[in-house]
């Protein structure tokens, strides 16, 4: 096969088990490559992307916080993607021992090779979506590869040939053991580094031949509405035909940087407009932003408009993500606010602080700087009329 003929191969197999799971499991199952054919034409490549996405935006754009932009050594920040791929690598084998260990208890069939295929399939859309590091602001939008345990669940009958019945809780108990396993090997890993909760539960099982719903919970995320994630899969799909036909277009840059305000509350007046756009392949995605105020006083808002990559923001719908940390003054939150998937981080100390929330599942309204608490941050972003855009998204 040419380089030209395998780099088709992954882009279809990629499109398919993302968009058509149901249909693509059998096709796998049907397939006699081997585990080293399977980590060289799918699992070497896609597994690449998170290591080379977070090592650009480290040289590029840095890890900023509440003001303060930190940008890594070269050597320091190649060192750290190389170690995480070597680790991907690694753990995706790991997995599918796991998988095959506990084929025969759920009344399965043990096959190692079937098993690292179904690890490695199902963790394509966790490779995908790293493609958000990339871009400051959408990071968040990385744990939209949980979508990965849904192929997981779908792949299991097919791959392993344990009863449907049983798939769920097989599930459960892959994820529950693959993350203490994970555990285990990153604190081995950990020497290398520095040189550079309950068993979930599941509810209204159905049928894989049928439409799915209830939830399956996920040990330190939260939920995921697998019924949703029937829709999201749908609406990927229909996003998939229309960057086919040209017309996965994004919303004009100029129109965004208009829902901009020109002053915020505080006086804070509108300075440093900026917009941009771009179109690969039919897909397209625009942002606009501004900075309000001066110097330590300043605040950052910003509306990015997703475009076709929208199709994997539906898949928030699915994720009840919940999490909360603190670190002395420093608060960070994960989780839904007003049914929108929302990401926080704020220093009491300093009045500094992020608030990203996703609208309308294409749109990511942010604002970054200073503000006396998280509701004041909250604030700011409702100065961009999100009813507006929640429209534009069901509209254009």
């Amino acid at each position: 096969m040419s380089e030209q003929q395998a780099r088709n191969a992954l882009v279809q197999r990629t499109k398919a088990i993302l968009l058509k799971p149901r249909e693509e499991w059998p096709v796998i199952d049907a397939e006699t490559t081997s585990i080293a054919d399977v980590y060289k034409s799918h699992v070497i490549p896609l597994a690449a992307i998170g290591p080379v996405a977070t090592f650009i935006n480290a040289m590029v754009f840095g890890t900023s916080f509440l003001g303060i932009t930190h940008r890594p050594s070269f050597f320091s920040a190649l060192t750290s993607a190389v170690v995480s791929y070597i680790f991907t690598l690694i753990a995706v084998f790991l997995m599918a021992l796991v998988i095959d260990f506990l084929a025969p208890r759920f009344d399965g069939t043990a096959n190692r090779t079937k098993a690292f295929k179904l690890a490695a399939y199902s963790a394509t859309a966790a490779w995908v979506a790293a493609i958000f590091q990339l871009i400051p602001g959408l990071g968040m939008l990385a744990i939209l590869g949980l979508y990965g345990l849904y192929l997981l669940y779908l792949g299991i009958p097919v791959m392993m040939k344990a009863p449907e019945d049983k798939a769920t809780i097989y599930t459960v108990v892959i994820v529950v053991v693959g993350a203490v396993a994970g555990m285990i090997f990153s604190m081995l890993l950990a020497p290398l580094m520095l040189m550079s909760s309950s068993v979930p539960s599941f509810s209204d099982n159905d049928s894989l031949s049928g439409s799915l719903s209830g939830e399956m919970s996920v040990p330190g995320v939260g939920s995921i509405d697998l019924g949703k994630l029937e829709e999201a899969g749908k609406k990927m799909a229909a996003v998939n035909e229309k960057a086919k036909s040209g017309k996965a277009t994004a919303i004009a840059p100029k129109r965004l940087a208009a829902m901009l305000p020109e002053s915020l509350p505080g006086g804070l007046a509108r300075s440093n407009l900026k917009s941009s756009g771009s179109s690969v392949g039919g897909m397209g995605t625009s942002k606009a932003s501004a900075r309000y105020g001066e110097g330590n006083d300043s605040v950052e808002l910003t509306i990015t408009d997703l475009g076709a990559v929208g199709g994997l923001a539906s898949l928030g719908s699915a994720f009840n993500v919940e999490s909360e940390s603190q670190d002395g003054s420093v608060t960070e939150r994960t989780g839904k606010i007003d049914g929108r998937l929302t990401t926080i981080r704020f220093d009491s100390d300093r009045q500094d602080g992020r608030y990203s929330v996703i609208v309308g599942e294409r749109f990511n309204v942010e604002v970054d700087g200073k503000a006396g608490s998280i509701e004041a941050l909250r604030s700011l972003v409702n100065t961009v009329d999100i009813r507006k855009l929640e429209a534009m998204s069901q509209s254009e």
